[in-house]
């Protein structure tokens, strides 16, 4: 007895997938945003020199543009960070002026050079373990307490100083802002700025730190179930920006020679915009330290041209926010290209 033969099943039609996104295309994309940047730092660098001519090439000028970079460079290092991961600190200017003014107090004067980069240090990481148990183990969200440690070093700086200006009496720090100090004619202070910079690079790109802080600011909660420790992550982020400020808080005694409770005043607003125009994204998940780099330099040369020309400040924070507006386009037109 024979079977009837079993009509073949007609194949099934191949489900439509979505085209792969290969990291060529995130790093093309951030080499053309890279030149981009290098290209409006360059026509700066060209509206400089054509309207002082004589003053903005100049080598001093140079020296005092990268120097001015210096302190605000290295906190928006760890802002980068602490926004690749999807979050926000505040409190980083308030951080800074606490730093500096409690490493420039008379008793901690006593010990040095050493006591005054130690405290500085010191008082950054302890602000940002502060920020960090609040965020990641006590549920705060990021914008308020930073927002509350702002306001809380802001007061504790008033208290120390009193509202006087402390001013530094060491030999051994207020020789690093001499130009008998400059190494190569770059002064310590840029060299210091460049080494934090090549260094958050390599822990951003070349450690696991740095992908996890990328993973858990693009999917959270995808990155704990892939088991990252997502709250001691976050945790160890704010302790980098605090450490950040602290180094920046030294180099701001350095430059200033004094330590004041207005120190690092609007600093969150112009580390959080350089990260911007760099290309981090506010979201999280995506972030360059070379961008936030330029972006830094970008608003310093601003400044610079600016005060060279005699031009009113309100006119130089119009055009900061035209560029941070168009950052943003920017980053949203990147956003819908890729879905």
């Amino acid at each position: 007895m024979t079977h009837p033969a079993t009509p073949a099943r007609p194949a099934e039609p191949k489900r439509a997938t979505a085209p792969h996104k290969t990291p060529h295309r995130t790093l093309l994309r951030t080499d053309l945003r890279t030149l981009s940047l290098l290209g409006v730092l360059a026509v700066l660098v060209v509206i400089g020199g054509v309207t002082q001519p004589d003053s903005f090439l100049d080598t001093d000028n140079v020296q005092l543009i990268l120097t001015q970079a210096s302190v605000i460079g290295v906190v928006t290092v760890g802002m980068t960070f602490v926004i690749i991961s999807g979050g926000i600190d505040l409190s980083v200017g308030a951080i800074v002026a606490l730093a500096s003014v409690w490493a420039t107090t008379v008793a901690t004067q006593e010990y040095g050079f050493a006591g005054i980069l130690f405290t500085a240090i010191v008082v950054g990481v302890a602000c940002g373990l502060v920020n960090g148990l609040l965020i990641a183990y006590g549920g705060m969200v990021p914008f308020i307490a930073t927002l509350a440690m702002l306001a809380s070093g802001r007061g504790l700086a008033l208290q120390i100083t009193d509202g006087k200006t402390q001013v530094v009496t060491v030999d051994g720090v207020l020789s690093l802002g001499e130009r008998d100090s400059y190494i190569l004619g770059i002064p310590p202070l840029v060299l210091v700025f460049a080494a934090v910079t090549v260094i958050g690079w390599l822990v951003l790109n070349r450690t696991t730190f740095g992908r996890r802080s990328v993973a858990v600011g693009g999917n959270a909660e995808a990155a704990r179930l892939a088991g990252i420790d997502v709250r001691r992550q976050r945790l160890y982020l704010y302790l980098l920006s605090g450490l950040c400020c602290g180094i920046a808080a030294f180099l701001l005694i350095v430059l200033a020679g004094s330590g004041q409770n207005t120190n690092g005043n609007l600093y969150e607003l112009d580390a959080i915009a350089a990260a911007i125009i760099g290309g981090t994204l506010l979201t999280g998940g995506r972030g360059t330290i070379v961008g936030s780099v330029l972006g830094v330099l970008i608003f310093t040369t601003i400044t610079n041209i600016f005060a060279l020309n005699n031009l009113q400040s309100d006119v130089q924070q119009i055009a900061k926010g035209a560029i941070i507006v168009a950052a943003v386009l920017v980053q949203r037109r990147d956003a819908h290209s890729t879905t």
